[in-house]
């Protein structure tokens, strides 16, 4: 089992810049695909990006590709989602989580373990 404890979050003006960190303990984050995901007020919960148990492979929704990018360093038992160019539209709880399958999944319903989710708020 892994816990989960995201960080980072805030109100930041469009177009600026925000990283949220997932810090994991009780097992190696190594041993896991991890993945970003956000949630608004109203919506349903959406994948947001994805990386791999070696970092070697990031997927992304097509509305961040180019904007954000997700990245782990295991030594640290870390992921991060650096957000750059941010847009009202971003604005939402975001949570990282922990899957054990062998390939990289979207659906949030297929991840083991979640973080409590940290806020992040964009103003026009």
């Amino acid at each position: 089992q892994v816990q989960l404890v995201e960080s980072g979050g805030g109100l930041v003006q469009a177009g600026g810049s925000l990283r949220l960190s997932c810090a994991a303990s009780g097992r190696t984050l190594s041993s896991y695909n991890m993945g970003w995901f956000r949630q608004a007020p109203g919506k349903e919960r959406e994948f947001v990006a994805a990386i791999s148990k070696s970092g070697g492979s990031t997927f992304y929704v097509d509305s961040v590709k180019g904007r954000f990018t997700i990245s782990r360093d295991n030594a640290k038992n870390t992921i991060y989602l650096q957000m750059n160019s941010l847009k009202p539209e971003d604005t939402a709880v975001y949570s990282c989580a922990a899957d054990l399958a062998i390939v990289v999944q979207r659906n949030p319903a297929l991840y083991d373990y979640w973080g409590q989710g940290t806020q992040v708020t964009v103003s026009s």
